[in-house]
């Protein structure tokens, strides 16, 4: 009956090779892993705090660039007019210029330029 009374003490599912006196007392490899673990889940928390400013800033920055929208189709409509408008003016400027006359360059001085145009 005394080994029937020893193995009552043990809790159910643990042999008598696996003696843990104490929870406190950890072995070297426990005492390292839990420190390592307890390390990798504060750099995790860091990096979700990081990623969360991040996300943060891009929503800003996508606020930001959302405000300027119609400024940018305003100028994107003031540039498609002016595009269209130099070709016209430059197709009616053509056209007035009479077939053989050129203009020259006459430099008369320091800095003194005069055009004229020879028909």
């Amino acid at each position: 009956m005394s080994t029937s009374a020893s193995r009552s003490n043990a809790p159910s599912g643990s042999s008598s090779t696996n003696v843990v006196a104490n929870p406190s007392e950890k072995s070297p490899f426990e005492q390292q892993r839990d420190a390592l673990v307890s390390e990798i889940a504060i750099s995790l928390e860091h990096v979700l705090q990081n990623i969360n400013k991040l996300n943060r800033s891009l929503e800003g920055v996508i606020a930001v660039g959302n405000e300027f929208g119609s400024v940018e189709a305003l100028w994107s409509q003031f540039e498609g007019v002016m595009g269209d408008q130099p070709e016209e003016v430059g197709e009616q400027g053509e056209g007035e210029e009479e077939e053989g006359a050129e203009w020259h360059e006459n430099v008369e001085g320091e800095g003194d330029t005069t055009m004229t145009r020879d028909e």
